[in-house]
């Protein structure tokens, strides 16, 4: 079905995008999932291009439009391209917002130009090695000292954690037990701050050139001009973000599922067996018109998302059902595109096969499936 979400502006930003992936991105992605991450200088040339900062204001660099389709169809090209490329997702839709919506003035105009380059890299520490989906069981703790907080703590599965030059950590501030959900606060740990330490880049299934790694904290000394939001409200402001996140994953999940369906379509078109192609055989024929319908039908509640997101009310709800839903479809797509690949689907020359390993973590990162459930359950009175 035509989308109508997008108009000039977007779809001149969508060619902006997929040049910028060939001409930049495309020599180099060999070398960076060689290395295990992307060279801190595409930020800068993202930055150059206008794939960053269209969100923050025009007083500090950026594009001052806060409309979400733009960061939708970089999201989308991003997906779509068949090899290594920077996280922008994770600059404009995941950490974005946090220094949008919680900086102060001061910090607006000390972070906000770097950010709206790429020449300031982003990334949040919530994980931690025994808390994950339960952000209640944190135990990086941040300790008042004069005018300082002192950070310690390990956090884990950090996206971003080798490259990042700001790193937005969820720190428990009130060590009363009873707090709850009111004990958490967000701290701006600083690349080169005495005591952060970079861990180990971890080796991951898939997305090899996406640095992931384990930060350490030992007896950080943060100053109180780097609280990010209020003290102990740091689990309310991620709640605030965490719906254009998920949304974010979920646009990426379809438009990498797409992009692999439509390969895959003119493979069973181009592949013979038994003296003629493979998917005019009826179960052939019949997945791939099963997988066709369902993207379609997954990017009309996609676009419907987005239209709550220019309206102001996207809920927390919507965009769980979005993220579980898209990531557990774009899963079901890419494992059927394997399937009809047959073995060549298994080998790491074939786009296919990589996508599998890729994109795998979708249903897992920015809240698993089983937590955009229980969510939904809950908004039921279940």
């Amino acid at each position: 079905m035509k989308r109508t979400i997008f108009n000039e502006d977007h779809e001149a930003l969508r060619a902006t995008a997929r040049e910028f992936l060939a001409r930049e991105c495309a020599p180099h992605s060999d070398e960076w999932e060689a290395n295990g991450q992307v060279d801190r200088e595409i930020y800068k040339k993202a930055g150059d291009a206008g794939l960053l900062g269209f969100n923050i204001p025009e007083e500090f660099g950026g594009g001052g439009s806060e409309d979400f389709r733009f960061n939708a169809v970089v999201v989308e090209e991003f997906a779509k391209f068949d090899g290594a490329a920077p996280g922008l997702s994770l600059q404009n839709d995941v950490l974005a917002p946090y220094f949008l919506h919680l900086a102060n003035e001061e910090q607006r105009k000390r972070w906000m130009p770097g950010i709206a380059t790429g020449e300031t890299i982003l990334a949040v520490a919530m994980t931690e090695p025994g808390a994950g989906s339960d952000l209640a069981g944190i135990k990086t703790s941040a300790k008042k000292d004069g005018d300082d907080y002192i950070v310690n703590g390990a956090k884990t599965f950090i996206s971003a954690g080798i490259n990042s030059d700001l790193v937005v950590v969820v720190c428990r501030t009130n060590p009363d037990p009873g707090a709850g959900h009111k004990a958490f606060s967000l701290l701006v740990v600083e690349r080169g701050m005495e005591g952060f330490e970079r861990g180990r880049k971890l080796d991951k299934m898939g997305l090899k050139s996406a640095d992931t790694a384990e930060l350490n904290f030992n007896n950080v000394r943060v100053p109180k001009e780097n609280l990010l939001g209020e003290e102990n409200k740091g689990f309310y402001h991620l709640m605030q973000n965490l719906p254009s996140e998920r949304l974010s994953i979920a646009i990426g999940a379809i438009a990498g599922a797409r992009a692999i369906f439509d390969e895959t379509l003119q493979y069973v078109k181009d592949r013979k067996a038994f003296g003629k192609p493979i998917g005019t055989f009826q179960h052939n024929r019949f997945v791939m018109a099963e997988l066709a319908t369902e993207l379609d039908l997954a990017e009309v509640y996609i676009d419907r998302c987005l239209q709550a997101v220019l309206d102001g009310d996207l809920s927390a709800v919507d965009a769980s059902k979005a993220k579980w839903w898209c990531t557990e479809l774009g899963k079901r797509v890419i494992d059927a595109c394997v399937q009809l690949h047959g073995g060549y689907g298994y080998m790491n020359e074939y786009r296919v096969a990589r996508a599998y390993k890729d994109s795998r973590i979708q249903t897992i990162f920015g809240g698993t499936t089983e937590i955009m459930k229980d969510i939904i359950g809950r908004d039921l009175g279940l």
